[in-house]
């Protein structure tokens, strides 16, 4: 009986020994370059953990509740309750405004523009993320809220029943500093984000699916709806959210287009409002010991609330991802 025996292996070359080395070079480099990132996320938590501690210690009232800020008076009293909702309220807002026309712009260069107008719009979409936060404050202070009066006016008479938009004092006939303001702002400034992020997933979808829609006898719009975004969704969403994200943390613009209070207030349409960011700014010059360890303690709820979004965005993204690869099977 013969026995069986394996073919002799043949050499490696040195060709692809050198290849493979490069393999394990680049794995080792991006497993060293993710593991440093989490190692910084800790180290950021972990400071923001330690120099907060001291100042939460010395709070004479709940710090999540709180809708005062005077951490060096004696005692301290101060709390993130109106912050956190300024903070909040004035991304939600900016979302609302800024997601549908960016996604609108993103659509229309895509599947509607011819190529040079496409181009061209795509250009000067993009242009405005180079546009430095303190010129956006600016632009809101002297130029947008005194145009902002008719469509505030028109806000409050048109949905005034609608407690966002109620306006019982008619605060809304003159310029003010409000959240709603603010919102208009941060849209501006987180629309390029997502309309370059979503016009770079659109592009992603291949050719054949639209064709292969369009061929079956559907309009351009069903062809979107029904070739474009499904697999489209998490790449949306994830420019969504680097859009709330960078609505979440921006400082100088929100700081010079608010008026600073600490009310918990749900009329976006009158004057007042703040948000953790724009407070860190204002604060953190005149602030003592104390003081600036508050702001840091406020600083920590916002990378907390910050990283909470990021996962719950993660969340969805992979659910949707899980979704249509189960569809598909």
């Amino acid at each position: 009986m013969t026995a069986l025996t394996s073919p002799p292996r043949e050499p490696t070359s040195p060709r692809r020994a050198a290849v493979r080395r490069g393999d394990r070079v680049f794995r080792g480099l991006t497993l060293a370059a993710g593991v440093f990132t989490l190692i910084v996320l800790a180290a950021i938590a972990i400071f923001l953990i330690v120099k907060a501690l001291p100042a939460l210690r010395a709070d004479t009232k709940g710090f999540l509740t709180t809708r005062e800020w005077l951490p060096d008076a004696s005692p301290s009293v101060f709390g993130i309750a109106a912050l956190a909702f300024g903070t909040l309220l004035s991304s939600a807002l900016a979302l609302v405004i800024a997601v549908p026309i960016a996604i609108g712009v993103a659509l229309y260069t895509t599947d509607y523009a011819p190529r040079r107008i496409a181009t061209v719009l795509g250009y000067v979409t993009d242009m405005l993320a180079a546009v430095p936060s303190v010129i956006y404050g600016l632009w809101g202070l002297y130029f947008l809220i005194p145009h902002l009066v008719p469509v505030q006016s028109f806000l409050a008479r048109t949905f005034g029943w609608i407690p966002l938009f109620a306006d019982p004092d008619n605060r809304t006939s003159v310029a003010s500093r409000s959240i709603f303001a603010a919102a208009v702002v941060l849209a501006v400034m987180i629309l390029p984000i997502i309309s370059a992020i979503s016009r770079e997933v659109l592009a992603q979808v291949p050719t054949t699916s639209r064709e292969a829609a369009l061929a079956l006898g559907a309009t351009r719009w069903e062809m979107i709806r029904t070739a474009v975004l499904p697999p489209s969704r998490p790449g949306l969403i994830s420019a969504v959210m680097l859009g709330l994200g960078r609505a979440l943390g921006e400082t100088i613009a929100v700081a010079l287009v608010l008026a600073a209070s600490f009310d918990v207030n749900w009329r976006v349409l009158t004057p007042g409002g703040n948000s953790i960011a724009a407070n860190i700014a204002t604060k953190f010059g005149e602030s003592g010991n104390t003081g600036r360890e508050a702001l840091i303690a406020s600083g920590l709820v916002l990378f907390a609330i910050t990283l909470i979004v990021n996962l719950a965005a993660r969340a969805v993204i992979y659910r949707s991802g899980a979704m249509e690869r189960s569809a598909a099977v």
